[in-house]
C-alpha cells in the first residue's frame, strides 16, 4: 500500500493570512492544499483566483468551493496547479469541467459534502481523478472528523477503484491512523499543522504515522 499523503491547508480570509499560512507551510510542505471561497457556495470569502500563489518548490492543490465554478476556468489553467477540485453540489456540467482542465494537464477532483451520498456522484466520479470526502465546515479551520462518512471510501472505489480519495475534516494525529487504515490516501490537514507551536513537528508526527 502507498504511503499516505499528508496535504497541509491554507485557509485565510485575506492576502495578509494567506501569506502567512503558505510561508509557515513553505519549509516543509511538498503539497499544499489551498482553500477557496466564494461567499455564496462557502459562508466565508478567501483571496480570489487572482492574488493566490505557491511557492516553487511545492505543488499545489485547488479546492474550489465556488457555486460557478465553470467561470473559473481560464484562471485556473493559467494557474496550472496540480490539481483543482469542485464540488458535486456546484451548479457546473462536472464532466465538462474535468475535460478542460484534463486537457490542460491539470487534474480534476470531486468533493462530496456530508449529505451527499456516493450514488448520487456515481455518474460524475467517472470523469475525475480524486474524489475528497469533506467532513468538515465549509470555509473554516477546525472541523471534526465524522467516522461515519468511512464507508465512502470503499463505495467510491466500487465505481473507480484506482481513483485518489481524499479526506478534510478534523485531521489530527488522534485519528490519521483510522483514516489511513480505511484506505484515505490524501489527509488534507488544517488547524492541527497550522496552530501548532511547532507547524514542522505536527506535520512531521502524521508523517510518521502509517
Amino acid at each position: 500500500m502507498a504511503m499516505p499523503i499528508i496535504c497541509p491547508t491554507v485557509t485565510a480570509f485575506d492576502t495578509h493570512e494567506y501569506r502567512l499560512q503558505m510561508e509557515r507551510l513553505e519549509p516543509f510542505a511538498t503539497r499544499v492544499h489551498i482553500d477557496l471561497m466564494d461567499g455564496k457556495f462557502a459562508p466565508t470569502t478567501s483571496p480570489g483566483l487572482e492574488q493566490i500563489w505557491w511557492p516553487d518548490n511545492i505543488t499545489a492543490d485547488i479546492h474550489l468551493m465556488y457555486q460557478d465554478p465553470m467561470a473559473e476556468i481560464d484562471q485556473l489553467i493559467y494557474l496550472k496547479p496540480n490539481l483543482v477540485i469542485i464540488h458535486q453540489e456546484a451548479s457546473v456540467n462536472h464532466r465538462e469541467f474535468a475535460d478542460k482542465l484534463r486537457s490542460r494537464g491539470i487534474k480534476a477532483g470531486l468533493a462530496l459534502l456530508p449529505t451527499t451520498l456516493v450514488e448520487q456522484a456515481k455518474d460524475s466520479i467517472l470523469s475525475f481523478d480524486h474524489v475528497l470526502i469533506f467532513s468538515g465546515d465549509l470555509g473554516k479551520h477546525g472541523g471534526v472528523t465524522d467516522t461515519s462518512l468511512l464507508p465512502k471510501v470503499l463505495q467510491i472505489r466500487q465505481y473507480h477503484p484506482n481513483i485518489e480519495v481524499a479526506w478534510d475534516g478534523g485531521v489530527n494525529d488522534e485519528n490519521a491512523a483510522t483514516l489511513i487504515d480505511s484506505g484515505v490516501d490524501v489527509l488534507n490537514v488544517g488547524g492541527f499543522i497550522q496552530n501548532a507551536d511547532d507547524p514542522a513537528a505536527a506535520y512531521a508526527k502524521l508523517k510518521a504515522i502509517n
